[in-house]
C-alpha cells in the first residue's frame, strides 16, 4: 500500500482497502495473480491479439453499479463472440456460501399508462405508434388490457421509472416535430430576492472602488481552518469524502480563504489592492434534508502600505446605509451596532463583530500576521466577512 500511495493514478482508490485486515485478489487456477482490485491489474491476464478466451470481472464497493457495469460490459462484448450474443455464466460463492450466477441477464417488466405518455409529451398517440416508436429505443412492448406493457432488457440500466420510458417515446417520437403550445396560466418570472440583493450589494461595493473576485467554493482543509487560526470542531465543515485533489478536501466555510489567496497572488499590483465577493459557503445543517445548507455572504479585502481599517470600517457603515439598517447605540435591536470581538484570523484588539438586530452577522477587523505570512501577503491588509442573508 505504501508503495502505490506515491502513485498519481492508483493512491485515489487505495483507502477502499487501505485500513482492511484482508485484500481481495483473483488468481487462476495455478495461483498466478491476476488482478488486485481495485489497486491494479495483473500483466498476465493482459488481453493481446492472440486471446481467444475472455473472462469478465467486475468488482466494486456497490453491488447495484457492480451488476450494472457487468452487464453492459458482457452484452456489448457479446457482438465479438463467435457465437454473436452468447456468453457463459459464471458460479460466485458470496462469503455467506451462497452460490449466486452472473451475469444477471434477466428482462424486468414495466407497466405504463398511454395517456401519461401522451399528456406528459402533449401529442396524441395511438398505442401501436408508441409500441413503434419504443422499438426504435429497443424497449420490446406490447398492448395488454389498455396498458403498455414493457421489457426493458439489461442493456438498458437507465430506465428506472415511466418518465424514462416517456423521455424515449419523446425521443423517437422527435423533439422538434412536438407541436408548440401556449400554457393554460400564465406566470411571471422575477429574480430571486437573495440574488437581487446580492447584485444590489455588488453594485454600491464596485462604485466604492472594490474590484469583484471569484473564488472556488471548495479548498483544502489547511486553508479553511489552520490557515486563519481556525479549529475543525467536526460540526461545521462539509468534508469530501474522496476528493481527486488536495486542493479540493472541504466545502468553504468562510469567504476568508479565497480572498486571501486571491492576494497572495496578487501582491505584485499596485497598491492600493481593493477586492471583494459575494458568494456561498456550506454548513452543516441537520435540519435540511441534505444534511447541510448554502449561506450567503459578502467579504471584502483592503491592502496598502497601511491596514486602511477605517476604509473597511467606512465600507462596513455604507452596506448598513444600503440595505436600511441606522447606527444604533449598543442593545438597541433596532439597527445595527459593533463590538469587540476576539475572531482568531484578526489581529487581537482591532477587530470588531457586526450586529444587526441583536444578532451578530459577521465582523471585520486588521488580518492578523501570521495568516498573511501563510498566504505570502507582505504588506497588512482589513478585511470584513458578513452574512448577507439575514437583511432580506
Amino acid at each position: 500500500m505504501e508503495y502505490y500511495k506515491s502513485d498519481m493514478k492508483l493512491k485515489k482508490f487505495l483507502h477502499i482497502i487501505e485500513n482492511s485486515s484482508v485484500f481481495p485478489v483473483i488468481y487462476d487456477s495455478k495461483r498466478i495473480v491476476l488482478s488486485l482490485p481495485p489497486i491494479i491489474n495483473g500483466a498476465h491476464s493482459a488481453i493481446t491479439l492472440k486471446t481467444k478466451n475472455v473472462f469478465i470481472e467486475c468488482t466494486g464497493t456497490d453491488l447495484t453499479k457492480a451488476k450494472i457495469v457487468l452487464n453492459t460490459m458482457v452484452t456489448m462484448f457479446s457482438m465479438y463472440c463467435e457465437r454473436k450474443f452468447e456468453v457463459e455464466p459464471v458460479e460466485v460463492i458470496n462469503p455467506d456460501e451462497k452460490s449466486v450466477i452472473y451475469p444477471d441477464l434477466s428482462i424486468w417488466n414495466l407497466e405504463i399508462d398511454l395517456p401519461y405518455i401522451c399528456r406528459s409529451i402533449g401529442v396524441p398517440l395511438k398505442e401501436n405508434e408508441v409500441i413503434s416508436l419504443l422499438a426504435k429505443m429497443q424497449l420490446s412492448a406490447q398492448s395488454q388490457n389498455s396498458k403498455i406493457q414493457i421489457s426493458v432488457p439489461p442493456t438498458r440500466s437507465d430506465i428506472l421509472h415511466k418518465c424514462d420510458v416517456m423521455e424515449d417515446v419523446s425521443i423517437a417520437y422527435g423533439f422538434n416535430n412536438i407541436p408548440k403550445t401556449k400554457p393554460k396560466s400564465l406566470t411571471q418570472g422575477k429574480q430571486h430576492p437573495l440574488n437581487h440583493l446580492s447584485d444590489l450589494i455588488r453594485s454600491e461595493i464596485a462604485m466604492a472602488g472594490f474590484t469583484e473576485v471569484l473564488t472556488w467554493i471548495l479548498c483544502s482543509y489547511e486553508e479553511n481552518f489552520s490557515m486563519v487560526n481556525r479549529k475543525d470542531d467536526k460540526k461545521t465543515a462539509v468534508v469530501i469524502g474522496n476528493p481527486r485533489s488536495s486542493e479540493f478536501e472541504v466545502a468553504r466555510t468562510s469567504l476568508l480563504p479565497g480572498i486571501l489567496k486571491t492576494m497572495g497572488h496578487n501582491k505584485d499590483h499596485p497598491r492600493p489592492i481593493k477586492i471583494f465577493e459575494v458568494g456561498d459557503i456550506v454548513v452543516l445543517d441537520d435540519e435540511k434534508d441534505v444534511g447541510a445548507a448554502n449561506q450567503r455572504r459578502l467579504a471584502a479585502l483592503y491592502c496598502n502600505s497601511n491596514s486602511g481599517f477605517e476604509i473597511i470600517h467606512g465600507l462596513v457603515d455604507r452596506i448598513m446605509e444600503v440595505v436600511g439598517l441606522p447606527f444604533v447605540t449598543v442593545g438597541d435591536n433596532s439597527g445595527y451596532y459593533i463590538r469587540p470581538s476576539h475572531e482568531p484570523e484578526y489581529f487581537p484588539g482591532r477587530q470588531a463583530s457586526i450586529i444587526v438586530k441583536g444578532k451578530s452577522v459577521g465582523a471585520f477587523g486588521i488580518v492578523h500576521p501570521e495568516v498573511l505570512a501563510r498566504f505570502d501577503i507582505p504588506d497588512p491588509c482589513s478585511m470584513l466577512e458578513i452574512n448577507i442573508q439575514p437583511f432580506l
